[in-house]
């Protein structure tokens, strides 16, 4: 141990941080997006405060999805920290796969953490996974064309008011196409997208007896409902368009209404990347008056895999990056309107960051979303525009599938529900439920 280390040591006392006697090496797999490569250009602060250094594997969300999941299920112990969401955090702590963060110091103020992005992390009132960054999703209009139309959008609008709006918006002839909303199939895409809506109308993927409930009325009103929107007021090939697609017609002024992630807020006001950004407002998710908006909920959070032997540096990462502090450190570095939206309270609470036109909405729209209580009526499930089962997202890839081909219409909202009642009934008595 040099000097230098034993004089920070002293100084424990009154720092965050101290080093420790042996500095470890910790290898974290994260997802490539700019929040998380933001992160790894911060890195030397941590390095500076703990001692600890760190080795990132960096991958793409599919691949990151399918090698950690690998390596938790088999124990590899390949990772020291994982970047996982909302959907693997309560299966793999029922799992006893991940590490307890319930006991980060009081500085830390686990009670700042936003209540719908702890409870989406928790599991019988422990935390799994520490949110890095939370979403909800919402709409983003074109004010002009809104005005154009001779409406008022409302801060809470019903599912009504944005079918009329969409279709009195569409100018087709001028490739301007009333609302945006994603048809791509993929259980994270199309299905997260129309699970959400389904809520709204009263819907539910399964009853308390974990019965399939494609054949319900609910479900073929959302289904019916979202392709006669699309086919009246969507762009062409719809059923292509994911997040990406959407978001780069909606910055091409091409899009009158997009209901997506929260988080790509700061991309539409963005002036650099958007020809509409000084004509954007923001709503919420729409609802149909039955008590559940059709708005999701996720984060991207860090958790430490039981397997781990380093669970004390890498806990010290944790606190580090999801703290106030790497807020704030953010902010100085890159501007308010570039930090880490919708994981702690007091970040709704800051003068600095509720000048930034979409933090209000964002937070109203996180707020309003509960995994725990997601649907109309009881389900046996938690997760909004997923089930927390392990078994959900090799279904809802099917599931997306079959609606994708209606939006298209390869076949009708029926047809793609009776499919996806037969498909979502036998994996569900095959997995033993």
């Amino acid at each position: 141990m040099t000097i230098h280390t034993r004089a920070l040591l002293g100084a424990c006392a009154v720092v965050a941080f101290c080093l420790p006697a042996t500095a470890d090496t910790l290898t974290i797999a994260t997802v490539n997006n700019g929040d998380m490569i933001r992160m790894q250009g911060l890195t030397e602060d941590f390095t500076a405060k703990t001692g600890h250094t760190v080795e990132w594997v960096t991958l793409e969300e599919n691949v990151l999805r399918q090698r950690v999941t690998q390596d938790i299920a088999a124990k590899g112990g390949q990772f020291d920290i994982m970047t996982i969401g909302m959907y693997e955090t309560p299966i793999w702590g029922k799992q006893d796969w991940l590490v307890s963060l319930n006991d980060l110091p009081a500085s830390y103020d686990i009670d700042d953490i936003l209540p719908a992005m702890r409870g989406g992390l928790s599991v019988d009132g422990t935390l799994y996974a520490a949110p890095f960054y939370g979403e909800s999703s919402m709409i983003m209009y074109r004010t002009d064309l809104i005005e154009k139309a001779g409406l008022e959008m409302p801060d809470a609008p019903t599912w009504d008011f944005v079918a009329d709006a969409a279709r009195k918006m569409t100018d087709k002839d001028n490739e301007i196409y009333g609302v945006c909303l994603r048809g791509k199939a993929g259980w994270g895409e199309n299905a997260a997208f129309i699970t959400a809506m389904s809520n709204s109308f009263g819907a539910r993927w399964f009853d308390m007896n974990w019965k399939p409930q494609f054949d319900s009325p609910q479900w073929a009103e959302t289904l019916n409902f979202y392709i006669n929107l699309l086919n009246d007021a969507g762009p062409p090939g719809a059923s292509t368009n994911g997040f990406n697609e959407n978001l780069s017609l909606f910055q091409q002024g091409k899009c009158g209404m997009w209901i997506d992630a929260t988080v790509a807020a700061s991309f539409v006001t963005n002036p650099n990347d958007s020809t509409v950004a000084d004509k954007v407002g923001f709503a919420l998710a729409p609802d149909n008056g039955l008590g559940k908006r059709s708005n999701w909920l996720w984060a991207w959070a860090l958790a430490i895999p039981a397997g781990t032997q380093k669970v004390e540096a890498a806990k010290q990462f944790i606190e580090w990056a999801t703290s106030k502090d790497y807020i704030e450190l953010v902010a100085e570095k890159e501007g308010w309107a570039n930090v880490p939206p919708g994981a702690r309270t007091s970040l709704y609470e800051n003068p600095n960051y509720q000048k930034v036109p979409f933090a209000k909405m964002t937070l109203d729209s996180i707020l309003s979303a509960d995994p725990t209580n997601p649907t109309v009526d009881p389900v046996p499930y938690v997760g909004v525009q997923f089930v927390a089962i392990p078994e959900f997202a090799g279904i809802a890839t099917q599931v997306g599938q079959e609606f994708s081909a209606a939006l298209a219409g390869q076949q009708t909202a029926e047809q793609a529900l009776a499919k996806a009642q037969a498909l979502t009934s036998e994996e569900m008595e095959a997995a033993g439920y």
